[in-house]
């Protein structure tokens, strides 16, 4: 399939080839999903017991850990073992990075890991909440500046059902249909949100804009139904690492997802001008940071 890169890794802390390496970070960077088919993440006897919706907190759609601040959130109970878990992926997650492309190591930023165990497919939100339409990833109170956000997930469904996701057009295409219809950014509204505590920092042009494209996508049914897309069925002892901001991408079904997410400044990168906002401002012919 063209949007995958297929690897025949079965360690997060295998010794890789330099042809291995300099094929992944060439093949993420330039918009594909880096598959590994029989890369599984093993659980404890244990830890079978969390794979159930049951341990969500109602208020909480995932549980989430902080390697950072080592605290868990969104579980319900005592989950000192659930908490061991998760930190467990958080850590295996990033030697499989340093050990897959090693020009990161030095710049790659480890946000949030996420345990994702309820089924997505049925989950009734907003349609800008609603990850079953193909999107770029962008949040309306995380500002990025530019920053790449990148994403490592491994399917730990227990019962053989498949993570499904839709991968839609190339990010340069996304540009060239949904860009035109974003709003201009308007002087002084990212202080003032900044200011109210609506966003966490200063949104910049470049997060307008791609929070302007995430939200036409989600919101346009003609393109979500049109626009040239393929399903990928990632199956249980799978992994698979994308840049979330540069592929359009929906989760359409599935339970029990491990999610490390991680961010990179555009100088990390092996290649910047593949970058959604080197790729914007070509677009806009002006500088959005």
């Amino acid at each position: 399939m063209k949007s995958l890169e297929t690897f025949e890794i079965t360690s997060f802390e295998s010794e890789l080839s330099e042809e291995i390496k300099a094929k992944a970070v060439r093949a993420l960077e330039g918009g594909k999903v880096l598959y590994f088919p029989a890369l599984p993440f093993a659980l404890s006897k244990e830890e079978l017991k969390f794979l159930t919706p049951s341990i969500l907190d109602p208020k909480s759609k995932n549980i989430s850990y902080d390697l950072r601040t080592d605290r868990l959130a969104g579980a319900l109970g005592e989950a000192a073992v659930l908490k061991e878990m998760v930190k467990r992926y958080a850590e295996k997650s990033r030697k499989l990075l340093n050990q897959l492309i090693p020009h990161y190591n030095q710049t790659l930023i480890q946000a949030k890991t996420s345990f994702r165990p309820a089924e997505i497919f049925g989950r009734k939100t907003s349609y800008r909440k609603d990850d079953t339409r193909l999107h770029i990833d962008s949040f309306p109170s995380s500002p990025t500046k530019g920053e790449r956000i990148l994403r490592v997930f491994t399917n730990i469904n227990p019962e053989g059902k498949a993570r499904v996701w839709r991968l839609g057009e190339p990010f340069a295409d996304v540009v060239q249909k949904m860009a035109p219809r974003a709003s201009t950014p308007i002087w002084g509204v990212p202080h003032l949100l900044k200011l109210l505590g609506i966003t966490k920092g200063f949104r910049t042009s470049f997060d307008h804009y791609m929070l302007q494209m995430h939200d036409t996508m989600k919101g346009d049914l003609d393109y979500q139904k049109t626009v040239p897309q393929e399903e990928i069925h990632f199956p249980p002892g799978s992994t698979w690492i994308v840049y979330t901001d540069q592929v359009s991408h929906a989760a359409m079904s599935g339970q029990h997802v491990l999610e490390q997410t991680f961010h990179l400044p555009l100088y990390g990168l092996f290649n910047e001008e593949t970058a959604p906002l080197r790729v914007l401002e070509k677009f806009f012919n002006k500088s959005l940071v």
